[in-house]
């Protein structure tokens, strides 16, 4: 399965990349199963999904939980809390 990744804020800044699109192992099927295998994908993944409890996750432009089933051909973004006034 390919999808399109897109990551913003700090965790941009981390891994170091505004997007990517990746083939992904057959293995990995919902978001955790994803913020697990990034991780595995180098140092800079690693730093940036660290806690990935908190990252914050958007499929197709609408926020979904870390249990949502990935996308055939989809987009996922990646982003941390964001707080604001």
């Amino acid at each position: 399965m390919t999808v399109k990744l897109v990551y913003f804020a700090w965790v941009r800044e981390r891994i170091g990349l505004p997007e990517e699109t990746v083939d992904l192992p057959a293995d990995v099927k919902t978001v955790t199963d994803l913020l697990a295998w990034l991780k595995t994908r180098g140092e800079n993944y690693e730093t940036a999904l660290e806690r990935s409890d908190v990252i914050r996750v958007a499929i197709n432009q609408e926020h979904a939980e870390h249990t949502a089933a990935l996308p055939r051909n989809g987009e996922v973004a990646l982003f941390p809390p964001m707080t604001g006034g």
